[in-house]
């Protein structure tokens, strides 16, 4: 996708739902000027400007394809999962290939809950939030018949107040007049005193306005206590989310949610749904250390140059631009860089913990650069792989420059 598209994809996308150029700059945090160069073809986004193109898109309600789409013509990686190339999504009613064995371990887990079925699922950078999101929808209307499964989505923007906020919530839920947050729980609670039990999922929890998105957990969780057992709650986010559970202490609206992280991928289950062999699928998971970004570039150059040399294939995903944008908010401040410089080479970056104290460890990990791994004394964060050390490397020498 040549980058001279990018002007002519924003103008298209601005002109569908009327936004104006003041309207998305305050959006992304960049002046009107800036929108407009890039909107006019006069300035393309630079190499720091990928998460206010994702903000944009997000403010424009891009679909996932069209997302991408705007971050290949700015020269930006993926923000979702890409098909294959050739493949057709089949419609939902046409789907017959079973659910994944973590999309059956999220929902068991859920299932087994009590009292209250409320389970946090967790997703670091470049999962999706949640992760499979179209497999969960289907798994949920097999578990739960369809017409007990809702599916809500915060609207993105910040200037959103609260009646715009739950209006768009209820009119996801086929709710009909709803204007207020009283009116969105009440409705809710008259679906579940009509229907019984219901499923409700909630993607990418964490967008909008911070107040707002408080408000939505403290009523999910009134309305999960008041039916017990009857709503079936399933909020994927990431640092934020966790934020609200873990910080908040005995007064966290979502304190009585059980939390869980996106399992990692296996490699037999990976290799079928890739359509690989076995030692391929291990080999493109080791080198990548299943982070998401750097294991489609480990898959696609092993499809092009079967078995190379793990080396090889390492010095190749550490030195793409993949990760380069985890690492910049590290290498700002000259402390910063000194503690990253410290953990590049440590074997283990510290104890894996619930909720991680130190601002900057949870920021990597949130970045999903960090894994946990279990050993004979306990659980730890290491560095995923050697090509995100490598990376991490090569962005601190680069700063030093």
């Amino acid at each position: 996708m040549p980058p001279s598209e990018f002007p002519q994809l924003l103008a298209q996308y601005m002109r569908r739902i009327r936004a104006s150029a003041a309207g998305v700059a305050a959006e992304i945090g960049l002046s009107r000027e800036a929108v407009n160069n890039w909107r006019n073809g006069d300035a393309l986004p630079g190499r720091k400007h990928r998460d206010r193109v994702l903000a944009c898109a997000r403010y424009l309600r891009l679909s996932e394809v069209e997302t991408n789409r705007l971050l290949a013509a700015a020269s930006f990686e993926p923000e979702f999962p890409q098909e294959r190339p050739g493949a057709v999504p089949a419609p939902a009613e046409a789907r017959v290939e079973p659910p994944s064995a973590q999309v059956v371990q999220v929902f068991d887990r859920l299932q087994a809950t009590r009292p209250y079925p409320i389970l946090m699922l967790l997703c670091p950078a470049h999962l999706g939030q949640p992760p499979q999101r179209e497999a969960m929808l289907d798994e949920a209307v097999r578990r739960y018949g369809s017409g007990r499964v809702l599916h809500l989505q915060p609207p993105f923007s910040l200037s959103a107040d609260a009646p715009e906020y739950f209006a768009a919530l209820a009119a996801q839920c086929g709710l009909e007049g709803v204007e207020s947050d009283f009116a969105f729980e009440a409705a809710l609670d008259a679906r579940l005193q009509r229907d019984g039990q219901l499923f409700c999922l909630v993607s990418r929890f964490e967008q909008g306005d911070p107040a707002l998105r408080e408000l939505l957990a403290g009523i999910l969780r009134s309305l999960s206590e008041m039916h017990s057992g009857r709503l079936h709650l399933l909020i994927c986010g990431g640092a934020a989310l966790a934020e609200l559970k873990y910080l908040g202490g005995d007064l966290s609206l979502l304190n009585i949610a059980h939390s869980e992280r996106w399992p990692e991928p296996e490699a037999a289950a990976f290799a079928q749904a890739r359509g690989l062999d076995l030692a391929t699928a291990q080999q493109a998971l080791a080198v990548s250390g299943a982070h998401p970004l750097l294991l489609e570039q480990a898959v696609e150059a092993l499809r092009h140059a079967p078995r190379p040399e793990s080396e090889s294939l390492e010095r190749e995903l550490a030195a793409s631009d993949l990760l380069w944008p985890a690492f910049l908010p590290h290498l700002a401040e000259p402390a910063a860089r000194a503690r990253l410089a410290q953990w590049l080479v440590a074997p283990r970056l510290g104890p894996a913990r619930p909720w991680l104290l130190d601002p900057q460890l949870r920021a990597l990990y949130w970045a999903n650069l960090l894994i946990e791994r279990s050993a004979d004394d306990g659980r730890w964060l290491e560095w995923r792989c050697e090509a995100v050390r490598r990376a991490g490397r090569a962005a601190l020498a680069a700063a030093g420059e």
